[in-house]
C-alpha cells in the first residue's frame, strides 16, 4: 500500500485541531508569566535576587502557570526552538551541540508535539511462500494492524473448525462402517484395533490439518493508535540490533518444529521512530558501520531487517525493506563532530540544520521567571509517582536563581544547565518530604547544596582539609620563591559548578654550572601546563632584563598533580621572580590568572570557586584579573572573609604581592615602565 493511498484512507475528523481558544490560553499562560521582549524587558537586572523576587506574584511554585506544550517549556533555547518549529513542518534532521544538561533532549522530544498525527502507520510482517527467509512487509493506517491479525486468526479459526468438523464427520461414516462390519463378522478384536488405528489417524491428521495455519498469520512490527502521537524514540546508546533491528535466535531450527521467519523479526529504533522522531545523542559513539547504516535508512527511508546479534539465527532471513520514515535529531558535546561519519553529517547539513545549545542566557526578568517556572515544571513532573516532592516557595526559589547566578560563572548571566539545577531541586525536595513540610525552603535547598557536591568538589575539600591537619597550608607570614596558587577541579567534566583548590607554587633559582639554563617543573602538568611554564620564562627575561639562561629555574606544584591549563601564570612568573630577585612574598595572599608575553594580566574561568577556595584556606587577600571582576558572586559567608584585588599588569602583581624590600620598588618601577611602553596604563582601583 503506498503512502498517498494510506492518507487518502484516513478521515480529515482524526485530525485534532486546537480551537483559537485553546491556542490563546496557552500563549496567555507563557505571556503573563514571562512577558516578549518588551522595550525593557531584556534589560540585565540590577536589583539582587532577594529583592526582585519579592515582586513577583507568587507565594510558592504552585501558584506558577506552566505551558501545555513542551516546546513552549523549553527554557532560554529561543534559537533552537525556532528551528524546532521549521524542521518539524518541513520534516529536516538536525544536529545539536551543546554541553551536558542544557535541554538538548527536550527539545528533541517538543518535535512530537508538532508533527502531524495523521501520517502514523502500523508495519506487518507476512510469511513469504515464495521464500521463506525473505519475510515480506506492508504498512497500513494506524490501528489496522491489530484489526487485520485478529480478522486473519478469526478467518483461520473458522477454516480449521470447518476442516475438523468435515475430518470429524469423515471419521465418524468410517467408524459406523467398521461397527457394522465387527457386527457381521463377530470379530471384536478387529473392532478393538480398527477403533484404535481410527483414533490414532484422526488425532494425527487434525494436528497436521491446524499444525500449518499460525505460520501465516502476520505480525505487527509496530503499531500505533489512530489518536497517538507522533513516536520520540531515544536510541542513545543502542546495540546495532536495537538500532536496525534483529531476527531472534530460534531453539527450534529443525523438525518441522521451527518459528517461522517473520515471527522472529524484531524492529529497530529506526522502524518505531516511523513517521515520528529519532534522536541519538552522543552520535559519534555509534560505530562507523551502523553511522552508514542510519545514513541509508534516513536516504532511502526504508530498511530491510536482518540477524545482527551474535546470538541471531537470521543469518539467512533478511525482510523486504521496512519503511523507516523518521527524522533524526543527532545530538552531543562539540567532540561529537570529530566522530560522526562525514557523510552522515553532510546529510544532515544538506537536508536539515545545526544548533548550537546555549549554556547561559542573560540574567533579565523574563529569564528569572522562567527559570522559576523550570522548577515548578520539576515538582509538577513528579506529582503523582513515588518521587512526589512539595513546591517550593520564594525563599528557596531565590536560593535556586542565585545558584543558577553562580553556576554560570558570569555576572549578568543564568545558568542552562538545567539538569544540574534540577538535581539540586529534587535533593531539596527530598529533605522536605522527610520533615514532612508542605513547601521546600531555603533551609531545605542550603541542605542539599552541602550534601549534594560534586565529587570534584568533595576531593577538593579532604585535600584542604589534610593539607591542614598536616600543616601544608601556609596563609601567614612571608617566604621566597613561594606563592599561593588557585586551580580548579572538574574544569572539563561538563559541570559548570567548579570546585576550587588551593595551588602552592615554589621556586628556586641555581646558577647554571655548564651554561644554558633549564628549567624544571615538577607536579603532573599537562603539555599546556608545560607550555606556561615556559612561556612565563621568556616573559620574565623581557620584563626583568636578566638572561635567565644562566641559571637553572626549578618550578613545583606541591601536593598537586594534574595541573591543566595556564591560569597559574602569574603565579609562576611571581614565584621565579621572586627567587631571582630574593624578594619575599606575603603568604596571606593568593592568585590566579594567565599572563601574556606582554606582562597583562589575562581572564580566567572557574574565578568564583578559586576565591571561595582560598577563603576557606584562612587566605585574606585574592589577586584575580581585573576582567574576571564581573564573574565574582561569592557566597555570602565567603564576602567577607576574603579582599579580592584586581590587576590588570604583571607589575600591580609584584605591588600586592611582595613584601617590602629595598628592591621591590626598583623591581615594580622597572616592571611598570616595560609594561607601560606596550599597554596603556589603567586606573587600579581595589575591590572587597
Amino acid at each position: 500500500m503506498s503512502d498517498t493511498d494510506i492518507t487518502n484512507d484516513l478521515s480529515s475528523d482524526d485530525i485534532e485541531t486546537p480551537s483559537e481558544e485553546d491556542v490563546f490560553d496557552a500563549v496567555e499562560e507563557v505571556t503573563v508569566w514571562a512577558p516578549e521582549p518588551g522595550p525593557d524587558s531584556d534589560d540585565i537586572v540590577a536589583d539582587s535576587i532577594e529583592e526582585w523576587i519579592q515582586t513577583v506574584d507568587f507565594a510558592s511554585t504552585e501558584d506558577v502557570p506552566i505551558p501545555n506544550r513542551l516546546v513552549d517549556q523549553v527554557i532560554g533555547q529561543e534559537a533552537g526552538s525556532v528551528v524546532i518549529k521549521k524542521a518539524a513542518e518541513q520534516r529536516r534532521h538536525m544536529l545539536m551541540i551543546g554541553d551536558p544538561g542544557t535541554g538538548k533532549s527536550m527539545l528533541a522530544r517538543s518535535m512530537t508535539d508538532l508533527l502531524p498525527k495523521d501520517s502514523l502507520e502500523d508495519l506487518l510482517v507476512y510469511p513469504n511462500e515464495d521464500d521463506e527467509n525473505e519475510p515480506r512487509v506492508r504498512s497500513v493506517p494506524a490501528g489496522r494492524g491489530d484489526r487485520i491479525v485478529k480478522l486473519q486468526k478469526e478467518s483461520l479459526r473458522t477454516q480449521r473448525e470447518r476442516s475438523q468438523k468435515m475430518l470429524l464427520i469423515a471419521f465418524a461414516a468410517v467408524g459406523f462402517l467398521l461397527v457394522i462390519a465387527t457386527l457381521q463378522s463377530g470379530d471384536i478384536l478387529t473392532l478393538l484395533f480398527g477403533g484404535f488405528l481410527l483414533m490414532f489417524g484422526y488425532m494425527f491428521i487434525r494436528g497436521r490439518l491446524g499444525s500449518g495455519d499460525d505460520s501465516r498469520i502476520p505480525k505487527v512490527l509496530v503499531k500505533h493508535e489512530s489518536k497517538d502521537m507522533p513516536p520520540f524514540v531515544d536510541a542513545t546508546a543502542t546495540l546495532s540490533g536495537s538500532l536496525l533491528g534483529d531476527v531472534r535466535h530460534d531453539p527450534f531450527q529443525s523438525g518441522g518444529m521451527e518459528t517461522p521467519a517473520h515471527d522472529r523479526v524484531e524492529p529497530g529504533a529506526i522502524h518505531r521512530a516511523h513517521k515520528g522522531v529519532l534522536y541519538i545523542d552522543e552520535v559519534n559513539l555509534l560505530r562507523l558501520e551502523e553511522q552508514q547504516a542510519l545514513l541509508t535508512a534516513m536516504q532511502e527511508r526504508a530498511f530491510p531487517i536482518s540477524g545482527r546479534s551474535e546470538r541471531s539465527s537470521g543469518a539467512l532471513t533478511k525482510t523486504e525493506p521496512v519503511p523507516c520514515d523518521f527524522i533524526l535529531i543527532a545530538a552531543g558535546n562539540l567532540d561529537a563532530i570529530q566522530g560522526m561519519h562525514p557523510a552522515l553529517r553532510s546529510r544532515i547539513r544538506g537536508y536539515g540544520y545545526e544548533v548550537y545549545v546555549n549554556s547561559e542566557m542573560p540574567d533579565t526578568a523574563r529569564n528569572r521567571r522562567r527559570l522559576i517556572r523550570f522548577i515548578a515544571q520539576e515538582v509538577r513532573r513528579d506529582i503523582g509517582t513515588s518521587r512526589e516532592i512539595p513546591h517550593f516557595d520564594k525563599s528557596a526559589v531565590a536560593i535556586i536563581l542565585r545558584e543558577a547566578q553562580r553556576r554560570a560563572g558570569r555576572r549578568g548571566k543564568l545558568s542552562l544547565r538545567l539538569r544540574e539545577l534540577g538535581g539540586l531541586v529534587r535533593i531539596a525536595g527530598d529533605l522536605a518530604m522527610e520533615e514532612g513540610a508542605e513547601f521546600a525552603t531555603a533551609g531545605h535547598v542550603l541542605g542539599a547544596r552541602n550534601i549534594a557536591k560534586p565529587l570534584e568538589q568533595q576531593v577538593a575539600d579532604r585535600m584542604i582539609e589534610r593539607r591542614q591537619d598536616y600543616a601544608m597550608i601556609v596563609n601567614s607570614g612571608e617566604r621566597v620563591g613561594r606563592v599561593n596558587g588557585l586551580a580548579v577541579l572538574g574544569a572539563n567534566s561538563g559541570l559548570s559548578d567548579f570546585s576550587g583548590i588551593m595551588l602552592p607554587v615554589e621556586a628556586l633559582v641555581t646558577p647554571s654550572l655548564g651554561g644554558g639554563g633549564k628549567i624544571h617543573a615538577t607536579g603532573g602538568l599537562s603539555d599546556l601546563a608545560k607550555e606556561s611554564v615556559t612561556n612565563v620564562s621568556a616573559v620574565i627575561k623581557k620584563l626583568t632584563g636578566k638572561d635567565i639562561s644562566d641559571y637553572d629555574i626549578h618550578i613545583q606544584f606541591v601536593d598537586t598533580h594534574g595541573v591543566d591549563g595556564d591560569s597559574a601564570s602569574i603565579t609562576i612568573a611571581t614565584a621565579i621572580i621572586s627567587a631571582l630577585e630574593n624578594i619575599p612574598i606575603r603568604q596571606d595572599l593568593a592568585m590566579t590568572g594567565s599572563l601574556s608575553v606582554r606582562g597583562e594580566v589575562l581572564p580566567i574561568g572557574g574565578v568564583t570557586a578559586k576565591i571561595e577556595a582560598a577563603a576557606r584556606s584562612g587566605i585574606k587577600t585574592v589577586v584575580v584579573p581585573r576582567a574576571n571582576m564581573q564573574d565574582v558572586l561569592l557566597d555570602e559567608k565567603y564576602e567577607k572573609m576574603v579582599q579580592v584585588v584586581p590587576v590588570d599588569t604583571l607589575d600591580e602583581v609584584m605591588e600586592f604581592a611582595l613584601i617590602k624590600h629595598a628592591e621591590k620598588e626598583s623591581l615594580v618601577e622597572r616592571l611598570g615602565a616595560v609594561i607601560d611602553r606596550l599597554t596603556p596604563l589603567t586606573s587600579k582601583t581595589t575591590s572587597a
